[in-house]
C-alpha cells in the first residue's frame, strides 16, 4: 500500500546524507520530522482500523461457528425424532455455516499479516523518528556553537577591520591636507610673484624719477 511505501522511504532515508546536502540542515530536519510524525499518526490510525477489522472478522467467524453448532444440535434432535428429512435440512444449514466460517480463516490470516506489517512499520518509523529528533537536538546545539564561533571570530577581527578603516580615512585626510597645502603654496607663490613684480615696478619708477630729478638739476637754466 502507498502508505507503507512512504514509510519505507522515510525509514531508508540517510539523515546524515540529507543534512550534508541541505542548504538549511536544521529547517530540512524539522520538515523530515514533521513528515515522519504525520506518517506515524497515519500508520497508527491504520493499525487501529486493521485491528478493528481483524476483530470483526474473528467475530463473524465465531458467529458462523456458533450457528454451525446450533444447526448440528438441531440435526441431532431431528435424528432423535427419527425425522431424517429434517435432519438433512439441518445438516445442510450446518455445513453452510461451517463453510462460511472456513472462508473467514483466509481473510483473518491476510488481515493478521496486514496488522503485523503495519505494526512493524510503526515500530521502524518510531525508531527513525526518535533518531531524527535526537539529531535535531544535536544539530541545534551544533549550529548554536557554530554561530558563537563565528561571532567570536568576527569580534576578534573587528579591531583589525576598524584599524584598516581608520588607516584608509587617515590616508584620505592626509592626502587632502597635502593637496590643500600644495594648492596653497601654488596660489601663494603666484601672489608673492605678483607682489614682487609690483615692488619691482615701484623701484624702477623711483629710480627713474631720481634720474629725471638729477637731470633736471644738472641742466643749464
Amino acid at each position: 500500500m502507498a502508505l507503507l511505501e512512504r514509510v519505507a522511504t522515510l525509514v531508508r532515508a540517510n539523515l546524515n546524507d540529507l543534512l550534508d546536502k541541505a542548504e538549511n540542515p536544521e529547517k530540512m530536519l524539522k520538515q523530515v520530522i514533521l513528515d515522519m510524525e504525520n506518517q506515524f499518526m497515519q500508520v497508527k490510525t491504520q493499525v487501529a482500523i486493521a485491528l478493528a477489522d481483524l476483530h470483526l472478522l474473528q467475530k463473524k467467524k465465531n458467529e458462523n461457528l456458533a450457528k454451525h453448532s446450533e444447526w448440528m444440535g438441531k440435526a441431532e434432535l431431528a435424528v432423535d425424532k427419527n425425522d431424517d428429512e429434517l435432519a438433512r435440512a439441518a445438516l445442510d444449514r450446518a455445513v453452510g455455516f461451517q463453510q462460511l466460517a472456513e472462508n473467514f480463516d483466509q481473510q483473518i490470516a491476510d488481515q493478521e499479516s496486514q496488522v503485523e506489517s503495519l505494526k512493524s512499520a510503526l515500530k521502524r518509523l518510531d525508531v527513525k523518528l526518535a533518531e531524527a529528533r535526537a539529531k535535531s537536538e544535536l544539530l541545534v546545539v551544533k549550529h548554536r556553537r557554530a554561530r558563537s564561533a563565528d561571532r567570536l571570530i568576527d569580534a576578534e577581527h573587528a579591531p583589525s577591520s576598524a584599524n584598516q578603516i581608520l588607516d584608509r580615512i587617515n590616508f584620505k585626510v592626509a592626502r587632502e591636507e597635502t593637496l590643500a597645502q600644495a594648492k596653497a603654496e601654488l596660489f601663494g607663490n603666484d601672489i608673492h610673484a605678483r607682489l614682487h613684480a609690483l615692488e619691482r615696478v615701484q623701484v624702477i619708477d623711483r629710480l627713474l624719477q631720481e634720474i629725471k630729478a638729477k637731470k633736471s638739476l644738472g641742466s643749464p637754466r
